[in-house]
């Protein structure tokens, strides 16, 4: 039997307007927990928006470092659970011969929808998650970047009933959207497009670009570091910790991507004429 994820459901509400109360019915998003597992063995649960959920937990896998290749993974399928749905925890088989880290594996942890795994765990286990430094072999104009938050906002099909989502989209170099992803949480957004990317081969994403609705906090910036995306902008701002990472790595990171104006945190290489910049009005670091 094929179960259809509840992306969004329907509640009564009270709207208070100007002094007057009117009942209406409202779209709220589908929340619900989805229990990533290797063979048999638990690894992670995360609060999630149900859909591309066998992209979520490759995806998941690879930016956490556990997984290093699709050429690991033998089988990927929803597994029935007790929920209503019967569809809340995906199971991954690796090959035989997968080599698998124990330390990767220590890290169970529970993933709340709002910023993923936070903290002095998270941050210790960066160096463990093959990151490499971002080559720099290319130069998009800003122009280009500013066309992504529209073309992002425009093929947002969930957002526009609930209002509660956010959307994640890589773009290739000349601003076209490769492929969007909707999600409660924004890093959970970014593995469904690296789970989508490895299904295809196309990992490391050496030509793209990320964008995200939203702030783009530390989990954000390492899975994208972690995919070899070398540009991450946002909508809003990231955190010190996220620009941090950013420099060490050499990501361009980009936020406040409104119109025709973005900050440039980390990273202004990439960009065409950031070169002309004097010397004098480089920012302190």
């Amino acid at each position: 039997m094929i179960v259809i994820p509840r992306i969004v459901s329907v509640s009564g509400v009270r709207e208070w307007s100007d002094g007057t109360i009117h009942l209406f019915n409202d779209y709220l998003v589908t929340e619900e927990p989805l229990e990533i597992r290797i063979g048999a063995t638990p690894v992670s649960v995360t609060m999630r928006t149900p859909g591309n959920d066998l992209e979520l937990a490759v995806g998941f896998l690879y930016t956490e470092g556990i997984i290093s290749s699709r050429s690991q993974i033998a089988l990927v399928y929803a597994e029935a659970d007790d929920s209503q749905n019967g569809a809340n925890r995906v199971r991954v088989d690796l090959v035989s011969n997968c080599p698998l880290d124990p330390e990767s594996m220590r890290r169970n942890f529970y993933a709340a929808s709002s910023c993923g795994v936070c903290g002095k765990a998270s941050i210790d286990s960066v160096r463990s998650r093959r990151l490499r430094s971002l080559p720099v072999d290319w130069i998009i104009a800003p122009e280009t970047l500013c066309l992504l938050p529209d073309r992002l906002r425009s093929a947002q099909k969930i957002f526009e009933k609930t209002g509660a989502l956010h959307a994640v989209g890589l773009f290739s170099l000349d601003g076209q959207l490769l492929v969007l992803r909707e999600d409660v949480g924004r890093h959970n957004a970014v593995d469904k497009i690296v789970g989508w990317a490895l299904a295809g081969d196309r990992v490391p994403l050496h030509n793209t670009v990320l964008m995200v609705s939203g702030r783009a906090g530390f989990e954000v910036v390492q899975k994208a570091i972690a995919a070899g995306i070398p540009l991450l902008a946002s909508v809003s701002a990231p955190s010190d910790l996220a620009v941090n990472l950013a420099r060490e790595f050499g990501m361009t990171l980009l936020g406040f991507l409104r119109g025709r104006r973005f900050v440039i945190y980390s990273g202004a290489e990439r960009l065409a004429q950031a070169d002309s910049l004097s010397a004098d009005s480089q920012p302190v670091v």
